[in-house]
């Protein structure tokens, strides 16, 4: 039965076993880029929260290939990502059953929404969370116990950490409770990262400042959830003949009669989705700022192209549907994302060294489209609309409004 395999392989991957839901909500950075003292100190990834998908026109350049210099339309995902604030360092020694955490260090100020993670009820607390460990910083004997504190982490430790917190008050989301990580110190000697944590600590940290346009990253996230599901949706078997007995969504044969059990390789029932996943090699188009002030004059042209100097916000008309407005720094990278909107993501530098021409290929993009989400968008900016479809009802009426009535 060797041929078997060959006309009728097996239906679904065993190596995501077991299927089964994740047991965190954020994604989990499980190994980390090979550090390189060479180069300076600097993070090696970053939280984001998935704003949702649009589309960009670019031009292609791949010399000598047919392909080159045409223009092509790609689906691309917004992710928004604020700037996260240092809170905390960690420092690591190696042992033999693996890496102890030697030292842990937390800043002086820690805001609301960070210390709302280390609640289950925030509201009935008596929110005293770090008021004596802040004492550390103000006393003398404190300040000198930090110092050793910080010496000695330069001394023995070969991994240093940051933590970081999200903030959740520069997002259009209900949720207060920031997501809280450690993120990997790479490059420079111990003593400089422990130097460059501890300046960084209570300041924010932009996304600018550890991607930049063209990267490859890695997304790591928890997959939508779909609930309980059947063997053809979840392994994607075979659909039975159309006359079987009590239903064709099944697996006819769930193994012999000996071994006595049913083995875990058959197909079965049962969760669908929810599973923590790392997505390697995706190529960021570009990182957008967020809206801001300069000179005394709002900006907000992040969705602006060379080719297409129209004055837009990379949020479209209408808002991205479940999820609102962009107004912070954005990450705009190439295809889809594990998730749902409003999920929380890991995006991590790439551990690979990147040598194919369409991961060093320079992005150029000639148009973003913020047309509406939530229907078949006609228009880029309200301006636009404005324009075509003339005065609305409501304009009139809040035109005659301001008007003033003579007596």
């Amino acid at each position: 039965m060797s041929h078997r395999k060959f006309s009728a392989p097996r239906h679904g991957h065993l190596g995501f076993l077991p299927r089964k839901r994740s047991s965190r909500h954020r994604g989990k950075v499980k190994s980390w880029p090979k550090d390189d003292p060479s180069k300076p100190v600097h993070l090696t990834a970053f939280l984001g929260y998935k704003a949702g998908m649009t589309h960009i026109l670019r031009e292609i350049h791949r010399p000598a290939q047919k392909i080159s210099k045409r223009e092509t339309v790609e689906a691309v995902t917004i992710i928004d990502t604020p700037p996260l604030i240092v809170v905390g360092i960690v420092g690591y020694v190696e042992t033999p059953k693996g890496l102890r955490t030697f030292k842990t260090i937390f800043a002086e100020h820690i805001s609301d929404e960070c210390k709302r993670r280390f609640y289950k009820n925030w509201c009935k607390s008596k929110k005293k969370a770090f008021t004596k460990y802040n004492k550390k910083w103000q006393d003398e004997a404190g300040k000198k116990q930090l110092e050793k504190d910080f010496e000695a982490m330069k001394k023995y430790c070969t991994i240093i950490r940051a933590i970081v917190h999200t903030q959740m008050r520069l997002l259009p989301l209900r949720q207060k409770k920031a997501h809280i990580m450690e993120i990997q110190l790479n490059g420079g000697t111990i003593a400089e990262k422990v130097d460059w944590a501890h300046e960084k600590l209570e300041k924010q940290i932009p996304v600018s400042t550890i991607f930049h346009t063209n990267e490859m990253i890695d997304v790591i996230g928890v997959t939508k959830g779909k609930g309980f599901k059947g063997v053809t949706s979840r392994w994607h078997t075979k659909k039975l003949p159309r006359k079987t007995h009590k239903g064709l969504r099944k697996v006819a044969c769930i193994g012999a009669w000996h071994p006595a059990r049913v083995g875990f390789t058959i197909a079965r029932a049962g969760q669908k989705g929810y599973f923590h996943r790392t997505e390697i090699n995706k190529k960021i188009y570009r990182i957008g700022q967020g809206i801001h002030i300069e000179d005394g004059k709002l900006v907000k042209n992040n969705a602006s192209t060379h080719y297409d100097m129209t004055n837009k916000s990379i949020t479209p008309m209408g808002g991205f549907p479940h999820y609102g407005e962009v107004n912070n720094d954005y990450v705009m990278v190439k295809g889809c994302v594990a998730g749902t909107r409003k999920r929380v993501l890991a995006l991590r530098k790439s551990l690979l060294v990147h040598t194919k021409r369409q991961a060093i290929e320079p992005i150029e993009l000639k148009f973003i489209d913020t047309t509406s989400k939530f229907g078949y968008g006609h228009f880029q900016t309200p301006e636009e609309k404005r324009a075509f479809m003339g005065p609305l009802k409501k304009d009139l009426i809040q035109v005659k409004a301001s008007v003033p009535i003579d007596s």
